[in-house]
């Protein structure tokens, strides 16, 4: 069996949201989730990890996503949209998605860093 989650995130600055002069920057992003593996699979937990450019890191556990667990059938995508905050107007997320699979068998999804960002904080 082919075990193989797909992650692609896109990001946004809520400006409106947000007050830099608190040390407050909210972001949204959006994940897709898609299986390119050959077996069904499910989201049953996620783990995250935020770190802010001072090198705070939060880390996020639960169950699912925004309340859900998809089940993904190969070929499958799941697309669903949360937020972070943190204190500077740069910083990161990762982490993984905890599967399990239509055999029973655990993996992991790998969540590859991304960078949270106010426009024109990167050139």
């Amino acid at each position: 069996m082919f075990y193989s989650i797909d992650v692609n995130v896109k990001t946004d600055y809520l400006k409106a949201q947000s007050l830099p002069e608190k040390d407050r920057y909210v972001f949204s992003y959006t994940i897709t989730i898609r299986n390119s593996g050959d077996i069904a699979a499910k989201l049953i937990s996620r783990h995250w990890v935020i770190t802010d450019a001072n090198g705070k890191k939060v880390e996020v556990k639960g169950e699912g996503v925004v309340g859900q667990q998809p089940f993904l059938n190969p070929g499958d995508a799941y697309q669903y949209t949360s937020g972070a905050i943190i204190e500077t107007p740069l910083g990161s997320m990762h982490g993984s998605y905890q599967m399990i699979a239509e055999d029973g068998k655990s993996f992991d999804a790998v969540i590859t860093p991304f960078t949270l960002s106010i426009p024109m904080a990167l050139h």
